[in-house]
């Protein structure tokens, strides 16, 4: 019984399988109005590479980077953990103390996708620049 070979075309198209499709939620402000509402939202922010603007039901605002969250039964055994901005501290809030959330910074990873880190390689490769590599942009 013989295998059958896989050809070299068949591998190049198992290479550019398609990425996963991110929203938008740069400036975003979520409807926080269920408790399914705001498991949601918190599950985007923590998948969100930017900062976010934490409003609690106290009217304090706490903006950072969620980096970590402890989905319980109900929403106050229910934490999302954040570094806030310009601290390396690390608050843990209650998802019962949400009132509001906004993505208020930077979405770090838009536009970095594979598919358009490629693109602007072959542009460049296709203008005739000489050393052109695949060099990671800056965040900043």
């Amino acid at each position: 019984m013989s295998v059958p070979q896989r050809g070299i075309n068949q591998a190049d198209e198992l290479e550019l399988a398609p990425g996963r499709e991110r929203e938008n939620l740069e400036g975003s402000i979520p409807d926080l109005a269920s408790e399914g509402e705001i498991r949601a939202a918190l599950e985007k922010a923590f998948d969100y590479r930017g900062d976010v603007t934490l409003t609690l039901k106290s009217g304090e605002k706490l903006e950072g980077y969620i980096f970590d969250r402890r989905s319980g039964a109900h929403l106050a055994d229910s934490f999302v953990r954040l570094y806030p901005k310009g601290s390396s501290e690390r608050i843990s809030v209650s998802y019962a103390d949400i009132a509001g959330l906004a993505f208020s910074g930077r979405d770090t990873a838009a536009g970095r996708s594979w598919e358009a880190w490629m693109k602007k390689y072959r542009e460049k490769k296709a203008a005739g620049e000489k050393n052109v590599g695949l060099h990671p942009e800056s965040l900043d």
